[in-house]
């Protein structure tokens, strides 16, 4: 697929004029058919969920609805909005390490398809509370499993976390859930991994999860009717050109799956929406304090926290405006390094560090590319209550361009 990335005049005419640029812009077009390429490439009796914790917003939600098998949730609020943004018949499983009675109580009154439970304890509570309803309540085990796991950006298993149960317990875990008598054992849940580059590696251990997978319930004497092998497909924000390989991850692990075999499920997000979209921000001063150049944003990382959550230098260009307003010298700087930060009151508001430059003035716009996934939702939005950004999302349908949020 192609990166997008809006020329000036493309964000200059999306954007409220007379204000200083601060804005998300997202293609749902390019999402739809990003979307319909990767489930295009999936084996047999397998299945596609959209991860929403990536990025929630209802129009989203709706554009890839049509596409995906379904969502999946960590929370009784995501519940809701799936529910609000595709209608009571979208198919939702909910994961999650930290689950409440509440939880369990919005999964069933919402028709949630499958709960992934993280814990014996999580068991217990799970089979009192679909007891209290008098219904049946499908779930998944989430096995943390023993390592070595294949480098990721993030592990989240095969070393101490607090996601799963640990495989030493698997059995344990079995005899329990076949105790519970309002809990339907489904399978397994085995998201071990999140944004690993190498489709082969990533094949390579999810066939092994499988077989794992296959082996525990076989001795317990259970057939899983699915396993969930999480998402974990990733985005190499470093080179933006180099992608995870889906075709070659699904043509590899194609030879895993038996016809009689449990039907396999990924949920995925990052992968899904990370390239289709940008967060535009104006640079609206530029100081030098001890021998330190900075720029700062009309936003920052209350808007886009990635850059610094993550610590990575995140993919960006530099949009060079010729308008000056004022009547006094624009500030402007030649070539040198520059750290670009936010309009927070914390020196940690940074979003990228010490970056040469060949030229920056007062005015232009920095866009950050494959902005869509972990951007604004993992953002803290109302830190000191500045404006919110702009939000625009362009369809054919709605006039090129349909806002949802706005300053």
């Amino acid at each position: 697929m192609t990166i997008f990335s809006p020329s000036l005049s493309h964000i200059e005419s999306l954007v409220k004029p007379g204000i200083p640029v601060c804005a998300y812009i997202h293609d749902l077009d390019a999402l739809a058919s990003h979307a319909i390429e990767l489930v295009s490439h999936l084996p047999p009796r397998s299945e596609f969920f959209y991860a929403i914790k990536a990025n929630s917003d209802p129009a989203v939600l709706s554009a890839l609805a049509p596409i995906v098998a379904g969502f999946e949730v960590a929370s009784a609020g995501e519940i809701r909005k799936v529910r609000q943004a595709v209608g009571p018949n979208a198919r939702i499983i909910m994961g999650g390490p930290a689950r409440t009675e509440t939880d369990f109580l919005a999964a069933i009154d919402h028709g949630v398809e499958r709960v992934h439970i993280e814990s014996l304890h999580l068991l217990h509570m799970a089979d009192i509370v679909a007891k209290r309803t008098g219904k049946r309540l499908p779930v998944l085990l989430r096995i943390n499993m023993a390592g070595p796991v294949p480098g990721a950006t993030i592990t989240m298993g095969g070393q101490p976390t607090q996601f799963g149960i640990d495989e030493a317990h698997v059995d344990e875990a079995l005899k329990l859930v076949k105790e519970c008598d309002y809990l339907r054992f489904d399978g397994f849940h085995l998201h071990t991994i999140s944004n690993n580059l190498d489709a082969e590696a990533h094949s390579v251990f999810c066939e092994a999860a499988l077989r794992r997978a296959q082996d525990w319930a076989a001795r317990n004497g259970l057939v899983p009717k699915v396993v969930n092998l999480g998402g974990g497909w990733g985005v190499d924000y470093s080179d933006l050109n180099r992608r995870f390989d889906v075709r070659l991850f699904c043509e590899r692990l194609a030879g895993s799956i038996q016809a009689e075999g449990p039907l396999l499920q990924f949920e995925c997000g990052r992968i899904v929406v990370a390239y289709c979209a940008v967060y535009a921000t104006e640079i609206i001063d530029l100081k030098t304090t001890h021998g330190e150049t900075f720029a700062l944003l009309r936003g920052g990382s209350h808007h886009f926290r990635l850059p610094s959550a993550w610590q990575h230098r995140h993919p960006h260009k530099i949009l060079a405006r010729t308008n000056w307003p004022w009547p006094w010298q624009r500030p402007r700087i030649g070539a040198q390094l520059v750290t670009v930060t936010g309009e927070l009151c914390t020196p940690k508001d940074v979003l990228l560090r010490k970056e040469q430059v060949q030229g920056l003035a007062v005015g232009d716009i920095i866009c950050f590319l494959a902005a869509g996934a972990y951007g604004w939702d993992i953002s803290h939005h109302d830190f000191l209550s500045n404006a919110h950004p702009e939000r625009i999302f362009l369809n054919e349908h709605a006039s090129n361009a349909t806002e949802r949020l706005s300053a």
